[in-house]
């Protein structure tokens, strides 16, 4: 028989949970996973659950913010007023104002 294997905080999780996500989806998710600095595993239990999703600071954090900041800036100045902004500009600005918007709570 194997040996059973703990988390860090000392849980024992046996079950597999799979589901499928379109590639927009999966860009989204992966986002706010880097954004909040957690494990996705983490990530999307908390948010399953309803659970207060937590930021964790840190260079890897500041880092992705700084690049996603960089990524929308890049993309805006491509745009004239005419234009309609895509989605794909909105998420990431949505993102960083949510992990602002949960630092100033805190």
């Amino acid at each position: 028989m194997s040996h059973k294997n703990m988390d860090k905080k000392n849980r024992f999780r046996a079950r597999t949970i799979g589901f499928r996500m379109s590639e927009a989806e999966a860009k989204e998710l992966d986002l706010k996973v880097a954004a909040s600095g957690m494990t996705k595993q983490d990530y999307i239990i908390d948010s399953l659950l309803k659970r207060k999703i937590r930021i964790v600071g840190g260079r890897k954090v500041i880092r992705e913010l700084q690049f996603q900041l960089e990524a929308v800036l890049e993309e805006l100045q491509f745009l004239d007023e005419n234009t309609n902004i895509d989605e794909a500009v909105i998420e990431p600005l949505q993102v960083v104002l949510e992990v602002l918007t949960a630092k100033e709570e805190k």
